[in-house]
């Protein structure tokens, strides 16, 4: 800016115009204007990069005012469609799949789900593992569609709700304690074999056993005795013939030592005794027990 003085004068009377004594130059020139529109230039130029790469993050992330990508943000919580990895732990109060697919839960070492308490505490735990399927917790149990209970497991018992429990296995099933059911039957053309290899065979009935084949025979086999004994009934054995082939028998002769042998006797009632053997049949002898 040039400083200028004016100076007022009446009509007819010249002044000569003084000289610019102070000239000041106001501004950036030079190489700090230069420099100042390489700076606005270059701050351009990131403006215009920024909103490129904003704009490519958002088409490449699939944002859009619902969501971003295959996840879904709706008014019951969040939806995701396809698969997705977490590298975190998810918290969520619940998943389920589509009504059409399933639900698959994968991991290169384990799946582990955990449920807490109002104090952080775990009070259940599921791990499936490469090896194992391991559960933590009081219970365990399976329902069917209907909310029938299937398989109940606690500290004190395991409960198989099934109306049929079937073991396919070649070697049966291995029982360590007693066993609690009010039938045992074989498939179709199938044996039915109740074994104790070293132990005794007991069973027991508040109101009796019943053992049927219809289609073969029964045999009961032991090493030391077996005994069929009723509290408070009779000893059934409905068969058109009773054999008992291995019974030993006494020497024919004179004398009526019975040898430590006894006859066994039947009652027309069907009741059975025992009779000391003779030479002859002695159940005619005994026959007050029959009274």
């Amino acid at each position: 800016m040039v400083r200028e003085q004016y100076t007022t004068t009446t009509p007819g009377t010249s002044l000569e115009r003084p000289k610019n004594e102070y000239v000041y130059k106001i501004g950036i020139y030079g190489w700090r204007k230069r420099c100042l529109y390489l700076f606005v230039l270059l701050l351009l130029i990131i403006l215009v990069v920024n909103f490129s790469l904003t704009i490519w993050i958002l088409k490449v992330m699939w944002f859009s005012p619902t969501g971003m990508g295959h996840l879904r943000v709706t008014k019951e919580g969040l939806r995701l469609e396809g698969e997705s990895e977490f590298l975190f732990p998810l918290y969520a109060k619940e998943i389920h799949s589509r009504v059409d697919s399933s639900l698959l839960l994968q991991s290169t070492h384990n799946v582990t789900v955990n449920a807490r308490n109002s104090n952080g505490e775990v009070t259940g735990r599921l791990n499936v593992g490469p090896k194992m399927v391991e559960f933590h917790g009081q219970q365990f149990q399976i329902n069917s569609k209907d909310g029938k209970p299937l398989f109940t497991v606690d500290e004190n018992e395991v409960v198989i709700g099934t109306d049929k429990l079937r073991v396919t296995g070649p070697e049966g099933a291995l029982f360590e304690h007693s066993v609690e059911t009010p039938l045992v039957k074989a498939e179709a053309f199938k044996q039915l074999r109740l074994e104790s290899p070293t132990r005794s065979l007991s069973m027991d009935a508040p109101r009796g056993i019943n053992i049927k084949a219809q289609a073969g025979n029964i045999e009961a086999l032991s090493q030391m005795d077996i005994k069929l004994h009723s509290s408070d009934g009779v000893l059934l054995l409905d068969a058109e013939t009773v054999r008992l082939p291995k019974l030993p028998e006494g020497t024919r002769g004179g004398s009526r030592i019975s040898q430590g042998l006894y006859e066994i006797c039947v009652c027309p009632d069907g009741k059975l005794y025992l009779s000391v053997a003779g030479v002859g049949s002695t159940c005619q002898e005994y026959s007050r027990v029959c009274q």
